[in-house]
């Protein structure tokens, strides 16, 4: 462990955890983290192996109870912590960084939940997952899109299905990119119920149960380290309890909005970090080479490289302003409706551009297996592959736009 990590945390080899932290310190933590993170990236990266150590430092940090309720052991964190601390770790490796969103996000509903008179989340599971969570590193997310439908945010069911047997259900299905598959300890699965009247929900099983599967199938260009393997299910068996937010089929997949506004915040928040540190590595590059042909100046005395790489800088503020603004406007409740899809938009613009300015910059260099930045690049690229697309963005805003001045006139 660094000795800038042991001079931030209090001892954590208790059987309870400590007291909550306040965002800053917090958030000082997950900085401190960076540098390490930075350096096992490419290893992981070129194997594609799961991220366990990076793990095992956040949860040294005490980081991985950052959005479960104070009242239930955890530091209560809003989004906009959230995504501090999710941007901090995106700079150091972004995989990392989302296979954390997503534990983060559905912990932040389940704390929504046991604020709510009839929460979605059962009590006895949100306790259970909460414990283990308290005591090690116990990731949670979803497993939902299919080989067939796609992602479900485009419509359509699910072909998994849950049986209905004694005292629980039965899943059998096939699930693609889950992310942190065997780094996970609890998955949950969108499926739709076997009954007269169907029913769609989401059931949640421990990573290990008997008739679940994950299938070693991921090998993408970039993010790697996320693991983002399939599921087969057959015959996995979950108690009642364990079952979250049946409703009626017949109704589709009704997105709340609280999940939204976290899901798509801390997504786009991953892929700002990856634009970052192609920055980061890009400065020090400028800096540090000096072409004969400048007589012993370095390409950052140039006034055309100043001007790109202030056009990056100019991309990356405006990123951070907007994100930083929807996340504190969330937690306060004033945050507009539709704003958080249009920062995913421009954040995940910006973030592709930020990534083509720096290869322009950088010429060959940039492309060598030899430098990070080409790790950089492959990684922002995948920021396009998260539902909506931009395009399916500005379709949506362009059509509430319309609407709302129809109605007006």
């Amino acid at each position: 462990m660094s000795a800038v990590l042991q001079a931030l945390q209090q001892p954590l080899d208790t059987a309870s955890p400590g007291p909550a932290l306040d965002e800053a310190r917090l958030l000082a933590r997950a900085q401190a983290l960076i540098g390490e993170l930075a350096a096992l990236a490419e290893a992981h990266d070129a194997s594609g192996a799961a991220p366990a150590p990076q793990f095992a430092l956040l949860h040294q940090a005490d980081l991985l109870r950052l959005t479960i309720a104070r009242e239930a052991g955890g530091h209560g964190a809003g989004l906009a912590s959230a995504r501090a601390v999710v941007g901090a770790i995106a700079q150091g490796d972004p995989a990392v960084a989302l296979i954390l969103a997503m534990h983060y996000s559905n912990h932040a509903a389940i704390a929504r939940s046991q604020r709510a008179a009839q929460g979605e989340w059962p009590a006895a599971l949100a306790d259970e997952l909460i414990a283990a969570s308290l005591q090690g590193p116990a990731l949670l997310n979803a497993a939902q899109v299919e080989p067939e439908l796609g992602s479900p945010s485009h419509g359509g069911l699910p072909a998994a299905r849950a049986r209905r047997v004694a005292g629980g259900w039965q899943l059998s299905g096939h699930k693609v990119y889950v992310t942190g598959g065997p780094l996970l300890a609890w998955i949950s699965v969108l499926a739709v119920t076997d009954e007269p009247e169907p029913r769609l929900g989401s059931f949640v099983l421990p990573r290990d149960t008997a008739g679940a599967r994950l299938l070693d199938t991921w090998n993408p260009m970039g993010m790697r380290a996320t693991v983002s393997q399939d599921l087969v299910l057959d015959g996995a068996w979950v108690p009642d309890h364990h079952a979250v937010g049946l409703r009626p089929a017949s109704l589709g997949l009704q997105r709340e909005a609280h999940g939204i506004a976290w899901y798509f915040s801390l997504v786009a928040t991953v892929y700002d970090g990856a634009a970052r540190s192609a920055r980061d590595w890009l400065g020090a590059f400028l800096n540090q080479r000096r072409p004969s042909a400048l007589g012993g100046a370095n390409l950052a005395s140039l006034t055309t490289v100043q001007e790109k790489f202030g056009e990056i800088e100019v991309l990356l503020q405006t990123s951070d302003w907007l994100l930083d603004s929807h996340a504190r406007a969330y937690d306060s409740g004033t945050a507009p409706d539709g704003l958080v899809a249009v920062a995913k938009h421009v954040a995940v613009d910006n973030a592709l551009r930020v990534a083509q300015l720096a290869l322009e910059l950088a010429g060959n260099h940039g492309l060598a297996r030899r430098n990070p930045l080409e790790r950089h690049l492959r990684n922002v690229l995948c920021s396009q592959i998260h539902s909506p697309s931009n395009s399916l963005i500005r379709s949506n805003t362009g059509r509430a736009a319309l609407q709302k001045r129809q109605a007006a006139a």
